[in-house]
């Protein structure tokens, strides 16, 4: 090969040797490397977050006494209503424990729930993840649930020192057992190829061929409590969209999940307080 066809093939042979070392490199060691490199970025995704929290701190101070003042009246309002919420919860929980007593039910496991603030969003083709600000500092577990107002998020698929990786559901390696609302029949829910600017959605199969939803009028499917990892009653989205299956025993579907899964900044995740 003449000197200048090699110069310029030069990178390419680099990029291939290091691809073949790296793929005969044990797997433990991959792993440790891995993780000592998101423990090493960790401080500057952290920094980042803080930093766009304090921006956002001083652009609130350059509001307005009137904007304050009917900030401060919306935020009364919306606190009046989450007291009545809190008070109608207490009082349907202390229901539930008097039927479980006189029906002698075994009590449902309980969760701690631990708030997150975002840092980082990844929503490539491949996966979809989020990096919340908290991880094993707090006693986030793996595998734990994570929800907000709108329903579920995902579960914790990572734990490291200070942060922790949460897999969306509408990434295609989740599944999970849902049902459709008013009707306790288990289908199955599983994350779509979702683009990466596109609407989340997800698929559903082994649905009962009495079910019937549309664009036009949607169905809520919920989690069923299948599985032992998130409670059941959550909201996963909106059937919108059921055809007779390949097999005509079942029908399939599309599920439309919460667009704001794109733009949260906090999350919940639910921590078992009795893990085994």
């Amino acid at each position: 090969m003449p000197p200048k066809r090699f110069d310029q093939a030069r990178p390419f042979v680099v990029l291939g040797l290091v691809l073949a070392g790296w793929l005969v490199v044990p797997v433990v060691l991959k792993t440790f490397l891995r993780a000592s490199f998101f423990e090493f970025q960790a401080p500057l995704t952290l920094s980042a977050s803080y930093a766009r929290d304090l921006q956002e701190y001083w652009s609130l101070r350059l509001h307005t006494n009137d904007e304050l003042i009917q900030a401060g009246r919306d935020l009364g309002r919306l606190t009046a209503s989450y007291e009545d919420k809190v008070q109608e919860n207490a009082s349907l929980r202390d229901e539930i424990a008097r039927l479980e007593a006189q029906l002698r039910l075994p009590s449902f496991g309980e969760f701690r729930a631990e708030p997150a603030r975002v840092v980082r969003r990844d929503f490539s083709g491949w996966w979809q993840q989020i990096v919340i600000r908290k991880g094993a500092n707090f006693g986030i577990p793996v595998g734990a649930p994570v929800i907000f107002a709108g329903g579920v998020v995902g579960r914790v698929l990572e734990v490291h020192a200070y942060t922790a990786v949460v897999e969306l559901i509408s990434d295609p390696n989740v599944r999970l057992a849902g049902v459709v609302e008013g009707d306790d029949r288990p289908v199955s829910f599983q994350g779509g190829n979702n683009p990466t600017f596109g609407p989340a959605q997800g698929v559903i199969e082994f649905v009962p061929l009495d079910i019937y939803a549309s664009a036009t009028a949607p169905k809520t499917l919920l989690t069923s409590g299948l599985g032992g990892v998130f409670p059941p009653g959550l909201v996963i989205g909106q059937i919108t969209q059921v055809e007779p299956g390949a097999d005509g025993l079942f029908k399939t579907g599309e599920v439309r999940l919460d667009p704001r899964l794109s733009s949260l900044n906090e999350v919940t995740v639910l921590v078992p307080v009795n893990p085994e």
